[in-house]
């Protein structure tokens, strides 16, 4: 799909390509999404450029993702997706600079995308008057859209660790499931946040390029684009600053539900450990005496058969009171 934004009165309008484009004619932003080899052919032509490949935009070096060829600057990031779902993704996304045009490049529907792009229609939206306005404020909607999701993982995070911190009376076998349960989700925005972490590192290396090549072209940054990448910038470190410190917290919370699991199992292997000491020397006299010798004084005794079930019983006793004496039980 290729959707062709051109600029008038300082907004954009949508444009019908269905007849080509002419030469003259001054397009702002192409956005190409999983485009088909005509799109990619009238995009190439009409601005002299090689769009990158879905294979080429999933490489991971450096100089794949941050160069210039053709007099245009290619910018690859790590985009996420579905930020709402319990599945969160990534998609690498192109950016192309060339003169006053915009060329996205993208494989994936993030949803500040579709935010943006009805925005920027709307008669009082932000003012778009160069391709490298779209781009900016394209990265502006994606670190908003990540400030709200990483707000929204705090909460949780804080919801995950008043659970595992809980006091609970349940028992313990229950409550290690609900805490196997927590593992789950802890490991769920684990995910999430590395996503996030990645992406934004990304977002920063484009914003550094992209100030880096300012002057090494035809293209000179104004005062309202240079304030809207300081901003950015300052953004992009700030939320990665948070979302570290939420991966910190995220890996204390998993190492806290590890432990309560390894003491609540220890609680129960040590249940049976007192049980079985407590059983033993009442088992040990019931031996002796389920013995088979013809010379044991108790056998003759009138009350030899109680006194071996005080004796049974004593001995049971003895260590349970030890045990809950010193607070083992």
């Amino acid at each position: 799909m290729l959707r062709i934004y051109k600029s008038q009165n300082s907004h954009l309008v949508l444009v019908d390509h269905s007849a080509g484009l002419a030469t003259e004619e001054t397009v702002t932003w192409f956005d190409l999404f999983n485009p088909s080899a005509d799109e990619t052919r009238l995009v190439e032509d009409y601005l002299g450029i090689a769009i990158p490949t879905s294979d080429e935009m999933q490489e991971i070096e450096l100089s794949d993702r941050l160069y210039q060829e053709d007099g245009a600057e290619f910018m690859t990031i790590t985009a996420t997706a579905k930020l709402d779902s319990d599945q969160p993704g990534k998609a690498p996304v192109t950016f192309i600079l060339k003169g006053a045009s915009l060329v996205t490049v993208r494989h994936a529907d993030p949803k500040p995308f579709q935010l943006y792009a009805n925005r920027i229609q709307k008669p009082n939206g932000a003012v778009c008057e160069t391709g490298e306005l779209v781009m900016l404020g394209l990265l502006e909607s994606m670190i908003d859209r990540i400030a709200d999701t990483l707000e929204r993982a705090g909460d949780e995070v804080d919801a995950i660790s008043r659970e595992v911190f809980r006091k609970s009376h349940a028992s313990a076998t229950k409550k290690t499931r609900d805490l196997q349960s927590l593992i789950e989700q802890i490991g769920q925005k684990g995910d999430l946040l590395t996503t996030i972490r990645e992406s934004l590192v990304s977002i920063g290396r484009l914003v550094a390029y992209h100030v880096a090549t300012e002057g090494s072209g035809p293209r000179k940054a104004g005062k309202e684009s240079r304030q809207r990448i300081k901003l950015i910038q300052r953004d992009a470190t700030s939320l990665g600053d948070h979302a570290l410190f939420l991966s910190n917290k995220i890996n204390f919370l998993l190492d806290a539900t590890l432990g309560l699991i390894n003491l609540e199992q220890n609680q129960i292997i040590k249940i049976f450990s007192v049980a079985a000491v407590v059983f033993l020397p009442p088992t040990l006299v019931a031996s002796i005496y389920g013995m088979n010798f013809q010379a044991m004084p108790e056998l003759a005794w009138r009350l030899g058969y109680p006194y071996a079930l005080g004796m049974m019983v004593l001995s049971a006793l003895v260590p349970y009171l030890y045990f809950k004496r010193r607070g083992w039980l």
